[in-house]
């Protein structure tokens, strides 16, 4: 058998690596080669554990495995995740297959079992992998933490190891790459509404609607589209936090309530500090609730394929729903303001 050794004991190398790729950095290249590799001093006896060559299920893997002997089969799904890869058909049966021709593992005269991910099974047929390999599949544990008790009790998962959670800290482990992906959108997407809203008020002034330099144009169109910003990155993190307690079943819908109960605790904010609200204020800020629940609702959706609350064909038709009226928020308010900011000060 073609194969390579490999530790079962993470590096500070391997928690640095995992910390970037947890904040998007890398993500792409993160990978290790497809092939079969060793653990301990794995005989005819021990089976072989399958996983993609995303590099952080690798190393999730082996170090559930610390202490033991274990083959690893690691498939090429161009470094995606076991879950998404075996929706995409890279994790699948062809390649499970040709993988265990290409290591040698044929030549394996002991016991021939594989042993999946249960999240993998969407991508492989386990009969036909039996017929053309005389491997016996297994589905293991969602969890590879849960590996040394399924092990240990003959390969017999609990109802607890076959259920997809999606706890809190489940959920903020998503916030950082979420983060790091809206940084540069945002602020182009800024820098693009500023500037347009920046010649529409020195155009409003040559014309005599308002009176203002390219100083002051700048300044005031920059601080209108200002709130984009923190609203976008409010929401990534707010979203999944509150997530369960959100009413409504998409996240479109659960984000457009998160916003609108963010613009209520605003309007209750102002309130508490005048003892009244001015309609001209309540005026000035129905492009904003527009804006913010367009923003917060699409953004909302990003979610949907890290969780186990929805599934392909909800999400397709949520989407046909959705996109069309966040759309439409969204170019109402920004067309609002930059009227807006033709006309008078416009700035919050």
């Amino acid at each position: 058998m073609n194969y390579t050794s490999l530790s079962d004991r993470w590096t500070l190398r391997d928690y640095w690596g995992a910390f970037k790729v947890r904040w998007g950095l890398g993500r792409s290249s993160y990978l290790i080669t497809p092939g079969l590799y060793a653990l301990g001093n794995p005989g005819e006896e021990d089976p072989v554990f399958v996983t993609a060559n995303y590099k952080l299920s690798v190393d999730h893997l082996r170090k559930a495995l610390q202490g033991r002997n274990a083959w690893i089969l690691v498939l090429e799904t161009k470094g995606i995740n076991v879950w998404c890869a075996a929706g995409k058909g890279t994790f699948g049966t062809e390649e499970l297959i040709h993988r265990i021709e290409t290591t040698g593992l044929f030549e394996k005269k002991g016991k021939r079992l594989l042993i999946l991910p249960q999240l993998g099974a969407p991508g492989v047929s386990a009969p036909v992998v039996e017929r053309a390999t005389g491997f016996r599949v297994i589905y293991g544990p969602i969890r590879a933490k849960d590996l040394p008790e399924f092990i240990d009790s003959g390969l017999r998962a609990t109802e607890q190891m076959r259920r997809v959670t999606f706890s809190l800290l489940e959920r903020v482990v998503l916030i950082p790459v979420e983060l790091t992906g809206l940084i540069i959108p945002s602020i182009l997407l800024l820098c693009f509404l500023s500037l347009i809203g920046a010649f529409l008020g020195l155009a409003g002034s040559f014309l005599g609607s308002t009176t203002r330099s390219l100083v002051d144009s700048v300044l005031v169109s920059f601080r209108t589209f200002l709130p984009i910003v923190p609203v976008a990155f409010l929401g990534v993190i707010l979203f999944p936090i509150l997530l369960p307690i959100l009413p409504g079943r998409a996240f479109s819908f659960k984000g457009a309530v998160l916003a609108s109960l963010g613009i209520g605790a605003h309007l209750g904010f102002l309130y508490s500090l005048n003892g009244v609200l001015d309609t001209s204020i309540l005026f000035h800020l129905i492009p904003y609730f527009f804006l913010i629940v367009a923003i917060v609702s699409f953004l909302a959706m990003n979610f949907t394929g890290s969780t186990p609350f929805t599934s392909l064909s909800g999400v397709l038709k949520e989407m046909r729903i959705a996109l069309p009226l966040q759309t439409v928020g969204f170019l109402v308010a920004i067309l609002w303001l930059w009227i807006d900011l033709f006309t008078k000060k416009g700035a919050l």
